[in-house]
């Protein structure tokens, strides 16, 4: 195991090259992002694949004529490497939009048209706004009720045991994160998805932040939805989302009339950010690139391959980090710190200070050239849940093209 630590650890350092905000100097130091969970950075592939489309095939969508063909082909190709990055064999069934959160306000509408009093939704405490206020609005309007699972604050895991006695058969959908944007925590989703099946409920993943860290599966997970984000996992600012094909086909979207009936047209509304979605293909295949530098498998195959490689990389600097920081009494960590559960749990790590402020903490470190974010990241559910409203936490986000000497410059600037 410790060899294979070894090779995947020089696998990944060498990558770092192809980052070219990696070489970003501050007062002579390399900089260090530990700011991947509000947005990674991203390969030069990715940004070549952008000033390729703007360069040469730069067209609106169904036209006749060269770049509109050639436009064209390049969003079936991404719709093609979308469906191959969620685990689905439909390029139809993934959609691209502004974001994650546009998706979601626009499927949260469109799902509620079907909604009436008595109903019930559920939530949980552990989410993202973004996973939460577009299910409560709509619920509002709609006069449904909205039901809550809690968190356990010692560690900042589901109370599993409330979806027994939350979910109904009034239940219409259950929305859950597949990990914890703010604390890193790991849902089991396959498990949740089970659940609200088996109560004749819809179930909506947000994946945002687990893309970077792990494979999605919604084969696998049985989910009806699911959304992320590209610019997570190493790419622009596109969202996507994933659908099964018979409700994107018979829930009706709020839609302009002569846009496409068929899918996936059907929801992406208006024109899309052709440019930034080849940037999406591009960071798929650095991806699954991990996984298979000679590019002779199957890219799903590929992925997941690379994401167990990521996986098995960035739990060694979680536990690097971890222990660092519980040797500096100051700082409480929130989360899952038992060694045996950190498999629950992705290189995610917010702490607070015993007299410094989120914001004072932050820019101490980014003083020494350490990007760490401060407040609640969205994460307003968890932060008011936990108390550390309004100032929050510091929130030290791991990838893949972090390393264990980066580490070690942030313990030795949070020790000073």
């Amino acid at each position: 195991m410790q060899n294979e630590s070894a090779i995947d650890s020089t696998k990944f350092v060498r990558r770092r090259s192809m980052f070219p905000a990696l070489a970003r100097l501050i007062d002579g130091k390399p900089a260090i992002y530990f700011d991947g969970p509000a947005g990674t950075q991203v390969p030069q592939v990715v940004i070549d694949a952008i000033v390729d489309y703007l360069s040469h095939h730069n067209a609106n969508h169904d036209g006749v004529f060269a770049t509109s063909i050639e436009s064209d082909e390049i969003l079936h190709r991404a719709h093609r490497a979308a469906a191959d990055f969620v685990g689905s064999e439909d390029t139809g069934s993934v959609v691209f939009g502004a974001n994650m959160t546009s998706l979601t306000f626009a499927l949260s509408r469109a799902l509620a048209r079907s909604w009436k009093p008595g109903d019930e939704i559920v939530l949980t405490r552990l989410e993202h706004d973004a996973n939460f206020s577009p299910w409560v609005l709509a619920a509002e309007e709609r006069g449904v009720s909205v039901r809550y699972i809690d968190i356990h604050p010692e560690d900042c895991t589901l109370r599993l045991e409330q979806f027994s006695t939350t979910l109904t058969d009034r239940t219409r959908l259950v929305a859950v994160g597949c990990a914890s944007n703010a604390v890193g925590t790991v849902n089991p989703v396959k498990q949740i998805c089970q659940w609200a099946r088996e109560a004749g409920a819809l179930s909506f993943l947000d994946a945002v932040h687990f893309a970077p860290h792990d494979l999605i599966d919604v084969n696998q997970w049985g989910c009806d939805f699911l959304v992320c984000s590209a610019y997570k996992f190493f790419g622009p600012h596109v969202g996507l989302m994933y659908g099964r094909r018979e409700l994107l086909e018979s829930i009706r979207p709020y839609k302009l009339r002569p846009a496409p009936n068929d899918l996936p047209g059907r929801w992406m509304t208006g024109t899309q950010n052709h440019e930034c979605i080849a940037g999406t293909t591009a960071a798929i295949d650095y991806i699954a690139e991990l996984g298979d530098e000679a590019n002779s498998t199957p890219r799903r195959h590929a992925l997941e391959k690379a994401y167990r490689d990521i996986r098995a990389y960035e739990q060694s600097l979680l536990a690097q980090l971890l222990g660092g920081l519980q040797e500096i009494p100051e700082l409480k960590i929130w989360g899952i710190t038992d060694p045996a559960n950190l498999g629950d749990r992705l290189p995610t790590v917010s702490i607070t200070h015993r007299t410094m402020t989120p914001r004072a903490l932050a820019e101490h470190l980014a003083s020494q050239g350490i990007f760490v974010w401060h407040g609640n990241y969205y994460a307003l559910p968890l932060t008011e849940r936990i108390g550390v409203e309004p100032d929050g936490m510091v929130r030290i986000g791991l990838v893949h093209y972090n390393t264990a000497d980066e580490i070690e410059r942030l313990l030795a600037a949070l020790r000073r």
